[in-house]
């Protein structure tokens, strides 16, 4: 019984629970795959960088919390987290992400060299994050990075290179990334100004709003400039109209400032992952159903 229950902490600490970080890392690694590979990436590595993509987030998540281990019981929505309640050691959060990370270099390790060399940017970027807090002004930009960092590995695993395409596609990552986290930070923008975190929430003051949308705007962007770039067809630029609804949609809500409300929007932003993975998708099976 003791096993089973040291288990569920080390699942809860790990957010296994609660998958849309998982997944919010997943989409831009799966745009970067199915760009990599023409509409046809090797399934064998789409598997590779999926397994690895939840146990780096994973690793990720029990980082983050070691890290703000004497902040989450000041924040009431992470009170409850195994740290903030007294459930879990520090010793055994470490153990448990070097493990998890060791897990998801080993499946790196079938892939060629260059995918290796990337992946030890890739995991600094990933246990660094968490520290950014204390001292920079944008965490959620640096999160962006490290949330993107599996579309130049995409590439890298593919084709051997990483073209200019994969680095201007995490850019827009980068923005998009800044836009949904900096809404999640809006969350907790009361309790971060109590125990002295840097967020881009408190950084952007008054201007939080614009600035989400902002974000959201050079993403979109960026978007059009990739469709552009790769001769989308009609199901890639189905999604742009859609996409800009939803954003707008956040506006209206975010602009209320109300701390659930914001929450909730953050989560909304998985289907924006989804639908432009999904005009990927669709854009490379209409040019195979055509012949080209």
């Amino acid at each position: 019984m003791l096993a089973r229950e040291r288990l569920v902490v080390y699942a809860q600490l790990a957010r296994i629970d609660k998958p849309i970080g998982t997944l919010l890392l997943l989409w831009p690694t799966l745009w970067g795959l199915w760009l990599a590979g023409a509409g046809q990436p090797n399934l064998w590595i789409v598997l590779i960088f999926t397994a690895g993509t939840f146990l780096m987030r994973s690793a990720g998540c029990v980082i983050n919390d070691y890290a703000d281990r004497h902040f989450d019981g000041a924040v009431e929505r992470t009170k409850q987290r195994p740290f903030a309640r007294g459930a879990v050691s520090e010793r055994e959060a470490l153990l448990l992400a070097a493990g998890l990370a060791a897990i998801a270099f080993l499946l790196v390790l079938p892939l060629n060299q260059l995918t290796w060399l990337m992946s030890i940017p890739a995991v600094i970027l990933a246990a660094s994050y968490p520290f950014t807090k204390r001292f920079f002004p944008l965490p959620q930009a640096y999160l962006g990075i490290a949330f993107g960092f599996g579309i130049p590995m995409a590439f890298a695993a593919l084709n051997n290179e990483v073209p200019l395409l994969a680095w201007q596609l995490l850019i827009a990552n980068v923005f998009w990334t800044l836009a949904y986290d900096t809404i999640y930070a809006m969350a907790d923008k009361e309790d971060d100004l109590k125990i002295g975190i840097k967020t881009s929430a408190i950084t952007f003051g008054r201007h939080d709003v614009e600035a989400v949308m902002l974000c959201h705007f050079w993403f979109t962007v960026l978007m059009v400039v990739l469709g552009v770039q790769i001769g989308a067809s009609w199901p890639y630029w189905l999604v742009l109209p859609l996409v800009v609804y939803w954003q707008w949609q956040q506006y209206q809500v975010i602009k209320t400032r109300e701390r659930w409300a914001c929450f909730r929007t953050f989560l909304e932003n998985n289907r924006i992952g989804l639908a432009w993975f999904a005009g990927i998708v669709g854009h490379y099976a209409w040019l195979a159903w055509r012949g080209f």
